[in-house]
């Protein structure tokens, strides 16, 4: 009897036993955003020249000489031969995944590449060679998913991730008796604004700027400064400079970044060691910015992404560097990109569309609205007197703004 009684035991403390095992780990199966991946050879190897395409999602744009630049969403850049406003061509597209900003020196382009920078060398457009790559100088970035469901795991060691499926998983989950927290990557993520012959000019949007010695890009939170002298191409310095940072905008010894939380000053004059001046705050928004002399136009914006209900301009005093004010504040609908051309002022307004303003005095803006033109759904803009480039959901679109009450379309690349 006692024999049974300790089988009985045995068998017990062996049943508990596979019974807590079992515990420590748990199998799900559920509907989420598979990873399609592109492993890291294959990716580092992408750039190149493609067959010319449509426009399918236009991003930002960029000009230099006589091109174009478009970005085509997490894909590439179309180039257009602009010679002729009226009649543009496109000439080119390059290859480069995971694309979302670019700026040119000379003939030397670079491009965000998921998480690497890259140097194309485009002296001939149809034959662009990459030059140089700086590997992982970007976070770890994820393309848009279906947001309805989870994320599946993503192992980094396959390579990056180009594309989602939605599909069944089942994935071995281990039981935790302690909080843990998930490194969600995120997307990081104009006007007259060059400074030199040789360098090109960007929009509004850009998270990228050039001078003809300096590459500057920003992430969420960071400010690299590339050395681009001659055939140099390395990171000399990186700043922290606050969260949230979305734009970049150059003028003069002066660097002007809008973030969600205000616009920040950069001093430049040593181009390799910015130095922080000032902050303008608001509240937490998206806010592109431009300046023109001693004003900055800031536009705020509500979205899914910019935390707020706000939409309006602010117009922000710069007489003093180290101490920009606000000086005045217009309502909008939801503005996006801007630019300005001597006292032109060219809002992209969301549903309310292109709006021209006489910014000649800034207090006065509010009542001195030239034009707007509410069929024109645009994102970002190029004034180079007197071509206006625009690009917003439909397209590419150029207007001669010569009478800023009734601006010609000159021509469109439609999607």
């Amino acid at each position: 009897m006692k024999t049974i009684q300790l089988l009985y035991l045995v068998a017990g403390i062996i049943l508990t036993s596979l019974t807590w095992s079992c515990e420590d780990r748990v199998y799900q199966t559920y509907m989420a955003n598979k990873p399609v991946y592109m492993n890291y050879e294959e990716f580092r190897a992408a750039v190149k020249n493609a067959p010319v395409k449509n426009f399918e999602q236009p991003g930002k744009i960029y000009l230099k000489d006589n091109y174009i630049f478009v970005n085509e969403y997490l894909k590439g850049i179309h180039v257009i031969n602009n010679s002729n406003p009226a009649s543009p061509i496109v000439v080119a597209f390059i290859e480069i995944p995971g694309n979302l900003d670019m700026s040119i020196v000379d003939n030397r382009l670079f491009a965000d590449s998921y998480m690497d920078l890259v140097e194309i060398d485009i002296s001939d457009l149809q034959n662009v060679k990459e030059t140089a790559r700086i590997k992982d100088h970007f976070p770890y970035t994820l393309p848009p998913y279906n947001e309805e469901y989870p994320l599946a795991k993503i192992d980094y060691t396959q390579g990056v991730i180009v594309d989602w499926e939605l599909k069944e998983v089942t994935e071995e989950i281990e039981r935790q008796y302690y909080p843990i927290y998930y490194d969600y990557a995120r997307n990081e993520s104009m006007s007259d604004g060059s400074s030199g012959e040789s360098v090109g000019i960007g929009g509004s949007m850009a998270r990228f700027t050039i001078t003809s010695e300096v590459l500057y890009t920003t992430s969420t939170y960071q400010l690299s400064c590339i050395d681009i002298r001659n055939s140099a191409f390395q990171v000399v310095n990186k700043l922290n400079i606050g969260w949230d940072v979305e734009t970049i905008f150059p003028n003069g010894n002066y660097l002007f970044f809008g973030t969600q939380q205000g616009m920040l000053i950069y001093d430049i004059t040593i181009a390799l060691s910015p130095v922080f001046l000032a902050q303008y705050s608001h509240i937490t928004s998206c806010d592109p910015v431009v300046v023109k002399d001693t004003i900055a136009y800031v536009t705020l914006r509500s979205g899914n992404t910019c935390g707020s209900v706000v939409n309006r301009l602010d117009i922000i005093s710069l007489s003093k560097i180290n101490e920009p004010k606000l000086i005045h504040s217009v309502a909008m609908t939801n503005p996006h990109g801007l630019g300005i051309s001597d006292s032109l002022l060219f809002i992209c307004d969301g549903d309310a569309g292109l709006k021209i303003y006489n910014a000649k005095n800034p207090l006065l803006i509010h009542d001195k609205l030239l034009a707007q033109f509410s069929n024109i759904h645009a994102f970002d803009v190029i004034p180079q007197k007197p071509i206006l480039i625009l690009i917003g959901e439909d397209g590419l679109y150029q207007y001669n703004f010569s009478d800023p009450e009734n601006i010609v379309l000159l021509s469109n690349i439609s999607m």
